[in-house]
């Protein structure tokens, strides 16, 4: 959520980084309806304070003598009784006012960092830095992931339809020892580099996908219980931040880092029809996720580690990819700047991501009241917050059945999941 006193002393600053992201984002409601409740609080304040005033004037009257039952005294009684009525009218103008604004301010973005590249969408994003291109496979009868891994009898995507629906899948023998192997490495690799483990919730409640910034928004893209407050988790940044919402931390606490595997749900609302095949796109798909809590004056340097630790799962696979700088029309509606990386798939001849690492300034902070507190220091402030998938696991899946795919229709085992999965081939 953005800062409203910004808004309110730089509403043309706003409006001049919202309009780099497009969509035609307008804070002209925001700063009128911050300007009538500005207005209703210094009413409420007079109202208060004048109230406060004859209450004293009537007791020091009465202490000096006059009549309780007199004239003087029940004018200002009288205008008493008006003051409290006037200020009963005002609480749910206020109330109604704070509700509106805080529904805008929701639904509004995050501003783009300084440091992000300007441009109106996907085709403008920046292509950093590629890895591993001597790791590119020159077999040029490379079958795509789905068809290799059902001649493998590794994938059961007809079988998972009928137990659910479209954009499920069923993983078998050592398809789903890979996925399981994939996910211990992973982990293993992030606790070495410094994070916590966590298994959260899978299940969160709407406040948690609110501090996050997946609602109002996103409504429609996530699985919701219909009989409680509760959401199958898009990802685990959401429990993983969460974990922290409405407190007040020690700045020896900071740097927090955490990982975790968690199942993911989305509705993909939008895609369809967009690869529609295999383990890209789908409603339920495994995830390790990298999250971190951080002081606002290391959360570039912390951005750029994380970037490196999603990287390091990637080059000990020896998988080709390519680091890509999301200009501003292409960033997620949190994110103040963003990175992705993109994994080689030699069947299609493309890079499709497999993480996204984001750094969120305070904007996830605000909207959960994630706040530090320095050691001899009045007040408190708002931490940073980032998020990276360290990674996608269906998505790592793909890409090894396709760059490890073999001559004969098997696949090479990549040497550091060996020691997981006990086998050179599958």
């Amino acid at each position: 959520m953005l800062d409203i006193k910004l808004i309110r002393d730089n509403p043309e600053a706003v409006r001049d980084q919202l309009a780099l992201r497009g969509n035609g984002y307008d804070i002209t409601e925001i700063v009128e309806l911050d300007r009538q409740q500005r207005d209703l609080e210094t009413q409420r304040s007079q109202l208060q304070a004048r109230s406060n005033e004859i209450g004293k004037a009537i007791g020091q009257k009465i202490k000096s003598g006059s009549d309780p039952k007199g004239e003087e005294i029940q004018n200002l009684k009288a205008e008493g009784n008006q003051v409290k009525t006037q200020l009963g009218a005002l609480e749910p103008q206020e109330k109604e006012l704070k509700s509106q604004l805080e529904t805008l301010l929701l639904n509004l973005p995050n501003l783009p960092s300084d440091s992000t590249p300007a441009g109106k969408d996907e085709t403008e994003n920046v292509e950093i830095r590629r890895w591993g291109d001597q790791h590119k496979p020159d077999n040029e009868k490379i079958l795509p992931h789905w068809d290799i891994a059902e001649k493998m009898g590794i994938l059961a995507v007809d079988r998972a339809v009928k137990v659910a629906q479209s954009r499920f899948v069923a993983l078998l023998g050592a398809g789903a020892a890979l996925e399981r192997a994939l996910i211990s490495f992973m982990l293993d690799r992030q606790i070495a580099a410094g994070y916590t483990e966590v298994i959260p919730p899978f299940l969160i409640n709407s406040a948690s996908l609110q501090a996050t910034g997946q609602l109002p928004k996103f409504a429609e893209e996530s699985f919701k219980c219909d009989s409680d407050d509760l959401w199958l988790t898009p990802t685990a940044e959401v429990p993983l931040t969460n974990l922290y919402r409405d407190e007040i931390l020690s700045s020896d606490e900071l740097p927090i880092y955490h990982c975790a595997y968690t199942p993911c749900f989305r509705r993909e609302a939008g895609s369809y029809g967009k690869d529609t095949r295999g383990l890209i796109r789908l409603h339920q798909f495994n995830k390790v996720e990298l999250v971190k809590v951080v002081r606002p004056e290391t959360s570039q340097e912390e951005h750029q580690s994380l970037v490196r630790d999603a990287e390091a799962i990637l080059q000990a696979l020896k998988l080709p990819y390519r680091v890509i700088e999301l200009c501003t029309g292409d960033l997620g509606f949190g994110a103040n700047k963003c990175y992705d990386l993109e994994v080689w798939l030699p069947a299609s001849g493309t890079y499709r991501e497999i993480s996204s690492c984001s750094n969120f300034g305070d904007f996830q902070a605000r909207r959960g009241n994630i706040r530090f507190k320095e050691k001899g220091k009045k007040g408190t402030q708002y931490a940073h917050t980032l998020n990276g998938s360290g990674l996608a696991i269906g998505r790592t899946m793909a890409a090894i059945l396709e760059n490890y795919q073999l001559p004969d229709n098997t696949i090479r085992v990549p040497e550091v999941l060996q020691p997981y999965l006990g086998r050179e081939v599958l």
